[in-house]
């Protein structure tokens, strides 16, 4: 079997149980990994599905330039699809981009142009506006616009939302999913919704951002921007893709916390994924505690975490951001959800030998540690849920 060329590899990208990582949760959680998509992320197939549907009406011409304000992600699969198909392309990011995602799209031919990360949405610096202005000067261009274009949800509908389903052979009870443009969101939900309306659709949201307010109230909420570490997902603006009447329920992460499962993630179940991966692996233990060992989740992985190897895989990144109280050095053992606690190998007894020795290595006492950790939060919250539902509260 052969592919006339990398395109027709996007999509039906596999479903992963987990295990270790998800031993404390009562229910079946698999992963849907993008990070399989020839791009290595899920924007692969918003990017062929947006400038093929731009060729059909006429928008995007032969020679033209494609233009798209973007977190790094889109614009990796936008880069990807334009060297193909001979395009030129002009991407702009904020300052929060990592180093890794830069490169990779100058790598792949794109323009980069780099705007503030602490302004306004309409602010003339900004990278919304910047892609605007770029595609209004550019003869031959097509702006995609992915936040307010809807193929970016249709994409998913068409696609993931029928993979899952079909994966799942229809049981999934739970979709986990990062809220960005709301694409991916949106458009898996929505035929996940038309399938089964009592699937559960769970968007995870990032502290800084205004889309679990908005949900909460319809109202746009300024006030809730603040910055944030996280990359892919939240917003300061409200995009056109997220359909909020399909969310049952927002959840919001920390940046700390996203951190931290995202590297659990590689050193439990060996899946190298991105940023926001952690955020809604979080996200699934934060809900742990509605979950029955009859539900089926599926959570979304939207990324490969070669691209943040600058930042949460690195210790001396993770020390700047006051998350590891160890040195860099010492932080090498001790990747897990909660900071490391050093020198358990202390405490081996001298005589300790074979399975003994491992029983007090750092190792074997870090993982008990983790272990009394999650399982403790989790009854701790379903405490709290039963004396508030007692007290009427």
């Amino acid at each position: 079997m052969h592919y006339e060329n990398v395109l027709a590899t996007i999509g039906n990208t596999p479903l992963i149980r987990m295990n270790r990582i998800a031993q404390e949760i009562p229910a079946k959680v698999f992963a849907k990994v993008e990070s399989y998509n020839p791009g290595q992320s899920a924007k692969d197939r918003i990017a062929l599905f947006m400038i093929e549907e731009a060729e059909r009406a006429g928008k995007l011409k032969p020679g033209g330039t494609i233009v798209e304000a973007t977190s790094g992600n889109t614009g990796f699969s936008i880069a990807m699809v334009s060297s193909i198909k001979g395009y030129r392309c002009i991407l702009t990011l904020t300052s929060k981009a990592s180093p890794e995602k830069i490169s990779l799209l100058k790598s792949m031919g794109a323009q980069v142009v780099i705007c503030p990360v602490d302004v306004e949405p309409a602010d003339p610096r900004s990278y919304y506006s910047a892609a605007e202005r770029i595609a209004h000067e550019t003869p031959n261009s097509f702006y995609l616009a992915q936040n307010f274009n809807l193929d970016n949800a249709e994409a998913h509908y068409r696609t993931t939302g029928p993979e899952i389903w079909k994966q799942t052979r229809g049981k999934i009870t739970h979709f986990v999913c990062c809220a960005g443009t709301g694409g991916t969101l949106s458009g898996t939900a929505r035929y996940l919704k038309e399938k089964n309306p009592d699937v559960k659709i769970i968007g995870v949201d990032a502290y800084g951002s205004v889309l679990k307010k908005f949900w909460e109230t319809h109202e746009y909420d300024p006030n809730e921007i603040k910055p944030y570490k996280v990359e892919g997902l939240g917003k300061n603006i409200i995009p056109h893709n997220m359909n909020f009447e399909l969310v049952d329920d927002f959840v919001k992460v920390t940046d700390k916390d996203s951190a931290f499962q995202t590297r659990d993630l590689a050193k439990y179940e060996g899946l190298m994924v991105g940023y926001s991966s952690g955020s809604a692996m979080q996200a699934v233990f934060e809900i742990a505690d509605e979950l029955s060992k009859d539900d089926v989740v599926v959570v979304l992985f939207s990324d490969h975490g070669s691209r943040y190897l600058g930042k949460i895989f690195n210790d001396e990144w993770m020390v700047e951001q006051g998350w590891l109280e160890c040195e860099p050095a010492e932080a090498a053992a001790g990747m897990g959800s909660t900071p490391p606690v050093k020198h358990f190998e202390h405490y081996a007894p001298a005589e300790a030998t074979g399975s003994a020795a491992y029983f007090y290595s750092y190792e074997a006492m870090r993982d008990r540690y983790i272990k009394y950790y999650r399982t403790y939060r989790l009854k701790y919250k379903k405490y709290i849920r039963l004396t508030r539902q007692t007290l009427g509260l």
